[in-house]
């Protein structure tokens, strides 16, 4: 049995308290920019929603007292300076159990206005004496079991309108109490302790530990983020509901609550090794949503899908990668099925997406690329670049491969010879000799710029003529500022520290082009870029992008694509240590070492 153990300790400031499997977590983060004093139980069925606001009390539950959050992967903790703590924990994915030892805690509705369609309904069940919150933005209920001490301040029972609905919770001096809050749809049975506090803590150490001893065996001191690493992915993990249909990673338990439709990928990528039930089922959640033309939707989540826009066709480099990284291969029928849907998911490129008479597919608008305000989409946005037709050339031979070992011949020519094609006409059309540049798909007009999206084509590593891929190559170096890649070159007049893709560090962009540039040779650069990435992500943590010049984290601090690649560079990397120090030959690179 893996052994239990504290695990990792973190701000709950920057990442959620939460565990494998639930839908909501514990935070003061309570929507986009918006942090609150206390900590919420926050709920993302329906969409993100503060449900409960949870306080601290003095020992007789009447004045908020001040005191430190901490929190490791089984364990969030409330703390005063006199010593006093409250715990909290899960016992299942829709259950947390308290426990206080001195302080009180007082539950309370996070909203005080109920109307017909808003807020949270407040009752005293009179069937087991359970304290209920009825939420009508999740369209769940969250139960209050107090198992052991006393109930206090009761207030709000069944009132309408303006209210404040909650209840305290204390002990007499020298005591515990003890509670359970559950998130449950209409009704079941009583809640009892079962399990003492201390073993609920115990196995939920022991499920964190598990799941990171299997998908980061490979951690030591040499890679020091890689258990936080591992925790972003596990606490982000939801199981199926409303619109997702398999086990899911989602991008973050903060406000990104979703998974689109290419974040999957390296979340997958990470997961394959240790987890890889997970990680094809985090592949295949957004081809469950395929539509009838074959376009996969931009996003999934609980309750909602959209389609407005797409996601970049990176799911052949994806697939060839996730392929290699299982321990077992996909079972042919597997295989089938996945070639199937990359087929539709390709031809949706080749037919919607390319304007008659011409080669090259385009993006209607930067979102498109995933890129969403890049530099490159300035002049025009519905536009011909070269990063989409390069993405689609691997997801081409990603076919042609799948096809032959399917036994299809005929396909696998069709599929090569379309993807000769398209690199030709990226080539012919859009290099200068010097540079990508992007065309209007209905103007014909071509620019350049300085974002790094122009010079993704180097995700075509060895594909690429060597002349080119070092022109490229020289190009990307000099967009690497001591913490990482940035998005826009930082003497760029449209360069901005948090502009999101106008100069920001992003992991995609990273994993993509490192891969790109050892695929084709270029080690140096790629470990360079790979080491300042790590370091930057040991030194600030896992948020969706990273000020270029100083490191700070920007946006949602808990991105799971963050998280995925620190994971799949630090494998690598301990890969090539572990195999430099077998002498292995100068420059030469493990086929399991390799990144992603």
């Amino acid at each position: 049995m893996t052994e239990a153990r504290p695990g990792p300790a973190f701000s709950v400031h920057d990442i959620p308290f939460s565990t494998y499997g639930s839908w909501f977590g514990i935070s003061p983060v309570l929507a986009e920019k918006t942090r609150a004093d206390d900590l919420h139980l926050v709920s993302h069925q329906n969409g993100m929603h503060a449900v409960l606001r949870l306080v601290p009390l003095d020992p007789t539950a009447r004045e908020r007292i001040a005191t430190r959050v901490t929190a490791t992967p089984g364990l969030l903790s409330w703390t005063t300076p006199e010593g006093g703590a409250i715990g909290l924990a899960y016992a299942s994915p829709d259950t947390v159990r308290l426990r206080g030892d001195g302080p009180g805690l007082r539950v309370t509705a996070a909203a005080q206005r109920l109307t017909p369609f808003t807020g949270s309904y407040f009752y005293r069940d009179p069937v087991d004496g359970a304290y209920v919150f009825t939420s009508y933005e999740t369209g769940r209920r969250y139960r209050v079991t107090v198992l052991a001490g006393d109930v206090r301040g009761v207030t709000g029972d069944q009132a309408l309108s303006t209210a404040d609905r909650g209840l305290a919770i204390c002990a007499r001096p020298g005591e515990t109490w003890e509670a359970a809050i559950e998130e449950l749809d209409t009704a079941r049975g009583p809640c009892t302790a079962g399990a003492t506090f201390g073993e609920v803590v115990a196995a939920a150490e022991h499920s964190f530990a598990a799941f990171a001893d299997a998908v980061a065996p490979w951690r030591s001191s040499r890679t020091p983020a890689a258990e936080l690493a591992a925790y972003v992915l596990w606490s982000a993990t939801v199981a199926p509901a409303g619109f997702v249909t398999r086990p899911a990673v989602l991008m973050s338990k903060h406000w990104m609550d979703k998974v689109w439709s290419w974040d999957h990928c390296f979340n997958a990528l990470a997961l394959a090794p240790g987890a890889p039930a997970l990680a094809w089922d985090q592949f295949s959640l957004p081809f469950d949503h395929q539509d009838e033309s074959g376009a996969l939707p931009d996003s999934v989540t609980h309750s909602e899908v959209l389609r407005n826009f797409v996601k970049p066709p990176i799911h052949g480099w994806a697939l060839g990668h996730l392929r290699r990284r299982l321990p077992e291969p996909p079972d042919r029928a597997g295989l089938a099925a996945i070639y199937a849907r990359l087929r539709r998911w390709t031809n949706f490129w080749l037919t919607a997406r390319r304007t008659p008479g011409t080669a090259l597919p385009h993006y209607q608008h930067g979102n498109d690329s995933g890129w969403d305000n890049a530099t490159t989409f300035d002049r025009e946005r519905v536009v011909v670049t070269a990063d989409l037709a390069a993405f689609l050339v691997l997801q081409l031979r990603e076919l042609a491969a799948l096809a032959t070992e399917l036994g299809h011949p005929d396909d696998a020519r069709k599929w090569t010879r379309t993807a000769r094609e398209t690199q030709a006409a990226m080539l012919g059309e859009l290099w200068t000799g010097e540079r990508f540049l992007a065309r209007g798909a209905g103007s014909g007009e071509t620019w350049s710029g300085s974002s790094l999206l122009d010079l993704m084509p180097i995700v075509l590593g060895e594909h690429l003529p060597a002349d080119i891929a070092t022109a490229l190559a020289t190009r990307i170096e000099a967009h690497l500022t001591p913490h990482g890649l940035a998005t826009e070159h930082p003497t760029s007049p449209h360069y901005r520290p948090d502009g999101y893709w106008r100069g920001p560090i992003w992991a995609p962009a990273t994993i993509l082009v490192e891969d790109g540039l050892r695929r084709g040779g270029h080690h140096r650069l790629a470990d360079e870029i790979s080491a300042r990435f790590r370091a930057l992500c040991e030194s600030h943590g896992f948020a969706e992008n990273f000020d270029a010049l100083t490191g700070s984290g920007l946006r949602d601090r808990a991105y799971t694509w963050t998280a995925a690649g620190y994971l799949l560079l630090a494998e690598a990397h301990a890969s090539r240590h572990a195999t430099e120090g077998a002498d292995a030959p100068p420059g030469g690179r493990p086929a399991t070492g390799s990144s992603p």
